[in-house]
């Protein structure tokens, strides 16, 4: 117990300088251009789900759901929508980076979800239209009341930085001594043997993908980086996961049964695109 506690204060530690500064960066951007994605992603029209999936990469809090907002009031379309749920990286590129995995893992990861985002949401397009739903509820209210304050462009970027890095320095001591602790209560062999267990893994990763909230993609990274899943449940879970897109969402759209559609489909995209572009990235890692 105490090993497993001294561990994950030890693997939490190292990770910290580097989760700061990479968060950081991404504060500088989110400041600065986030209006600017906001705009460009309204005007896009054709080129709407390359945009998403692009702006979608970007591991910053909100884009998701101001998209869930702008494609409710029928600004964009549902394949923009998905292409920004599948690229949406989340907590993943941070903690990615922190582990000092090799630059072309991480490249290989971000343009597979990219290039799936993009994929899907061109052919979401060409089977689904979409009429307009006005809706009067402002996406930024809903960010500034119920998510985080990176909306607030006149907070400190080192202090709102520093913020997000302990809410997650947190999330990841918890999930690495949770780790930690089933690994002295399952072998080591019975652990390896159920993360070889082919699809149900990427089952399993889209359902967990599906949890609106950090902690989702901080645990699939974590399982991944600790090398108890492979890529393929790893792309499975971020694929399915689209950050607090879902949660805002269904708080703004008033279509149920089209929430619960892009949803169902968006677990089913996130298990077999898993599969399949899990399997390419094998080959070439």
């Amino acid at each position: 117990m105490s090993d497993a506690l001294l561990d994950a204060v030890t693997d939490t530690l190292k990770l910290t300088p580097i989760l700061y500064i990479t968060y950081l960066f991404m504060e500088y951007i989110e400041h600065h251009m986030n209006e600017k994605i906001n705009r460009r992603l309204e005007n896009a029209k054709k080129a709407g789900p390359v945009i998403g999936a692009l702006f979608g990469l970007l591991p910053q809090c909100g884009f998701s759901g101001a998209a869930s907002g702008l494609f409710t009031a029928g600004t964009i379309t549902t394949g923009t929508l998905f292409a920004v749920f599948i690229a949406t990286s989340d907590e993943m590129l941070p903690i990615l980076i922190s582990a000092h995995l090799p630059a072309k893992e991480i490249l290989l990861i971000l343009l597979i979800k990219l290039l799936t985002g993009i994929f899907i949401g061109y052919l979401i397009d060409l089977l689904v239209r979409r009429k307009a739903a006005p809706s009067g509820k402002s996406i930024h209210s809903f960010c500034e009341q119920e998510h985080c304050s990176c909306e607030d462009g006149h907070e400190n970027i080192f202090l709102s930085a520093l913020k997000h890095t302990v809410k997650i320095v947190l999330l990841i001591f918890i999930v690495t001594l949770a780790l930690n602790l089933a690994f002295l209560l399952v072998s080591e062999e019975k652990a390896t043997t159920f993360s070889q267990l082919p699809v149900i893994n990427e089952l399993l990763a889209a359902l967990i993908g599906l949890v609106p909230n950090c902690s989702s993609s901080v645990l699939l990274t974590n399982l991944y980086v600790k090398d108890m899943i492979g890529i393929a449940p790893l792309l499975s879970g971020l694929m399915a996961n689209a950050g607090v897109g879902l949660l805002v969402l269904y708080r703004v759209n008033k279509n149920k049964k089209e929430n619960i559609l892009i949803t169902v489909s968006l677990y089913g995209i996130g298990v077999v695109c898993g599969l399949l572009t899990g399997t390419a990235a094998r080959m070439l890692l």
